[in-house]
Formats: C-alpha cells, structure tokens, sequence
C-alpha cells in the first residue's frame, strides 16, 4: 500500500535526465528535471483521505457531525417511504457547515467545491449534490440550522472559552438579498395602482366582450383560460395592493408602538395608553416615501456603515472578551440598537445560565429605561452617552462626591470619565467589533442569502454559530499545542 511506504508519498519520484533538443529553448545548464507526465495513471486506488491535513478544519467538521451534533431533528423530518432517495443528512450538514464556516456560501458555489475542492470532495465522499438539493435541505432544515448555534455557544462553554466577566454589545446592518430596483414607494404605489387597475378593467371588458362574441360563434360550453396579459397585469395588481397593505400596516404600528411609549412616560394606566394606541393607529397613514422591496418585503432601508442606504437587517451580538465567542444574537428588521439591549442581557442568561458581570455598549443603546434593566439584572454597565469624535478621548472626571441630582445620564456619562470606567470602555472595540469584521472575510458575509424575516435569522444564526466552531477549532488546537 502507499502508505506503507517510508516516505509517505503516493507516487515515487522518477528523476528521468531530459535531453535538450536542438529546437528547444537554450537552458543555462543540462539540467536534470523531476519526471512529468500529465497522463500518468493511479497505480494504486486513490484516498483523498491521504490529501487531507490531519489538521484540516474539514475533520474537525465532519468529526462534530458524526460524534456531537444531534442529528434527530434532521433526520427526524425525512417520513415519505416514496421517492428517490435524497443525500444522506450527514453529508449535507457537513458541506454546509464547512461552506459557512469557509466563506463557500452559494449552493451554486458548493455544488462546484464539492467537485474542485478536496475538502469538500473528501467531506461528501466524493458524491455531488446538485445546487437545488442542497438549497432546499437549508431551507427545509432552517429550524434545526438556527438551533445550531445554542449547540456551539455549549461547546465552547464546556471547552472553558466562556467567562462572562466582560462582555460587549454590538449591532451591524446585514445586507438582505432585495434589489433597490424592484421596490416602489407609498406614492407611488398608489399612482400606480391606480393606472394598473384601470388597464386590469379594460382588459377584463375586452376578454368578456370576446368571450360573448365567441359563445355566441361556438356555444357555451368552452374554457379558456385568461390572455396572458390580464393575467400578467392581475398578478401584478395583487402584488402591489399586498406592498401597499404592508406599508399602510407597518405605519398603523409604528404609530401605536409610538403612543404606547409616550402613555408610558406620563403614567398612563395600560387601558387608556391602550386606547391612545388604537387612536394614533386608525389616524395613521405611510409617508409618501415609504418604501418596500418586492424581492424581500421583510428588509428595510438602513443606513449603512459606508454612509448609503440599503435594503438591510439589524444584527446584534453579544461577545465574550475571553475568546470573542459570541453568547448571544438576534436579528431583527428594526434599524433602532436601543431597544434590544434588556433582550440581549436575557438571552444572555438564557444561553449559559447566567448574566455577564460587565457590559459594554456604545452610545446607540443608551437611555434611562436601558440603565435601569441593567441595574435590576446587577449588571455593571458602561453605556456611552454619546459619540466621540475620531481619536478623542473621555475627559477625566471631576474630584469630590457625586451631586445627588444627577440624572441616570449624567451619571453614567461621570462613570465613564473615571479611571475604572476609562479602562473598561476602550477594550468596548477591540471584543466585539473584530467579530463582525472575521464574519464578513473569514465567512464570506458580504449579504444574507434567504430572504424573508425566518429565512434572514435562520441564517444569521448559523454564521454566528460557524464563527464560535471557528474559534472552538483554533482553541483546541492551541491546547494540543500547549505543553502538559
């Protein structure tokens, strides 16, 4: 066999002396070269295993998915006797997690690597699933992917890389998979529904005057189905009164989230705050610049860090300072970081068992109803008050006793002047911004894929999941590498 061999290789080198022809090109010496053929056979039947690094994440990978990761789930959901028989659960967990893992995201692009890429080719066994397959399994197991990532953040809390002494909060505007080119505005919307319905009834009044025409010809008795461009011109006009009922609905909310905010502000009992909820909403109506994707009505235009819009998801994470393990996440399709801060410290708890003993936020999370959920859950917390400029510092804080009729602003913004605070706030960038930056270049992240708000989570979860694997790789190796 070739491994038995000393020297560990598949093939024995042939060191063949090549003869200079006259025509050739003039070298600067006889040169002997190694022996090349391109046509050169197997003479032993190959192992793709023999090419493969011991240390390759590919085995780490295929390793969780054989020994850790519970497959019930996935196989769970396979109840049809009938049919062709799809790829086996393993193997597409596999390629998927290593391509998300990767930065090899595209179902395109997998089903490409699974046949150029050796580790790919190694981790499907040298099988091929096409594209679609392999889509439809993420799409189909989308609730057992997002379940992914509480199965990681496990591991790396039984690897001892999860301390939750320091943990910083952060928020990144994730690309949805929506064109700008297809989405319409509120106005016009409205000026085109207007205009399409018009046509829809002129069509409908031209097919029912041939229709008379021709039963009166052939009888009554024929089917046919509607031209091609009423139906056409139908189906657009249902497409654009849903956008528009979704922009009216989005406005009806916002509106009475924003009454219930204020009722609550000035003590309002819960049954007229309620009241003045129903009122703000039945009076709402969208701006005329209001916006919705046809391609993903759940994404909406944010603000991105490069200063332009887009057709975005607001990401949130919360990053451990021992190994920036990521402890927990949400993505929601809201562009406002300050709401989701007490949910982010409970989802915290929820994950390892316990809450953080200090956190960091910037000034995007701050409000008074954020200092006080962080002080009811005993949280040590330093929240920025507002926004430095590049490369400016936090004066130092005055001497003496704190005045007693500071407001919870002014006295976070005091706490963050202090030496301890000082120290705390500037290692805020260095946990949990570094993450984001490894997710887009390290995994590929440039957009999300799925569209839709369960589909955009689904896989937020699962790359939050493949960058703490990540970590948990690189953590093991060290630790093989550390002397005992």
């Amino acid at each position: 066999m070739a491994n038995d061999r000393p020297d560990k290789q598949l093939f024995a080198i042939d060191v063949t002396p090549v003869a200079i022809e006259e025509d050739a090109p003039a070298v600067g010496a006889n040169k002997t070269f190694r022996h090349y053929d391109p046509h050169q056979q197997f003479l032993v039947p190959p192992s793709l295993d023999d090419w493969l690094a011991e240390d390759h994440i590919a085995r780490f990978v295929a390793d969780l998915v054989e020994e850790v990761l519970d497959l019930e789930p996935f196989f769970a959901s396979y109840k049809e006797v009938r049919g062709y028989p799809p790829y086996d659960p393993r193997l597409m967990l596999k390629i998927l997690l290593y391509g998300y893992t990767t930065g090899t995201r595209s179902s395109r692009a997998i089903e490409k690597a699974c046949s150029d890429n050796v580790a790919f080719r190694w981790l499907a066994g040298n099988q091929v699933p096409d594209f679609r397959s392999i889509a439809r399994f993420r799409r189909r197991h989308l609730v057992a992917l997002r379940a992914l990532f509480r199965t990681s953040l496990l591991l790396c809390q039984q690897a001892g890389m999860v301390r939750l002494g320091r943990v910083a909060l952060d928020g990144t505007k994730v690309r949805a998979n929506a064109s700008r080119r297809k989405a319409m505005s509120y106005r016009y919307l409205t000026e085109k529904e207007k205009v399409l319905a018009a046509e829809v009834d002129d069509l409908l009044h031209d097919a029912e005057t041939i229709d008379a025409r021709e039963d009166k010809a052939f009888g009554k008795d024929r089917r046919d189905d509607l031209p091609d461009e009423l139906r056409r011109k139908e189906h657009r006009l249902e497409v654009m009164r849903r956008a528009k009922a979704d922009l009216e609905e989005r406005a009806r909310s916002d509106a009475a989230e924003k009454a219930r905010k204020a009722g609550e502000k000035q003590g309002l009992d819960q049954d007229l705050i309620e009241e003045h909820a129903a009122a703000a909403a039945s009076h709402a109506t969208p701006k005329p610049t209001a916006q919705v994707s046809f391609t993903d009505p759940d994404a909406r235009i944010m603000k991105t860090a490069d200063g332009g819009f887009q057709y975005c998801y607001n990401a949130q994470a919360v990053v451990d300072e021992a190994h920036q393990v990521v402890v927990a996440t949400t993505l929601k399709n809201r562009s406002a970081d300050c709401p989701e801060l007490p949910e982010m410290l409970d989802q915290v708890a929820e994950n390892t068992g316990t809450f953080p003993t200090t956190l960091l936020a910037d000034a995007g999370y701050f409000s008074e109803d954020n200092v006080v959920a962080t002080t009811t859950r005993e949280v040590d917390a330093y929240i920025a008050t507002g926004r430095l400029r590049h490369g400016e510092d936090l004066p130092a804080a005055p001497r003496g006793r704190v005045p007693r009729d500071l407001s919870p602003k002014q006295r976070m913004a005091r706490k963050l002047r202090t030496k301890p605070g000082r120290a705390h706030y500037k290692r805020r960038k260095a946990i949990v911004e570094p993450v984001f930056g490894q997710i887009d270049t390290c995994q590929g992240r440039k957009a999300l894929l799925l569209r839709g708000i369960e589909g955009a989570e689904g896989e937020w979860h699962l790359l939050i999941a493949c960058h703490n694997l990540r970590k948990l790789f690189g953590f093991a190796g060290t630790a093989k590498m550390a002397p005992t």
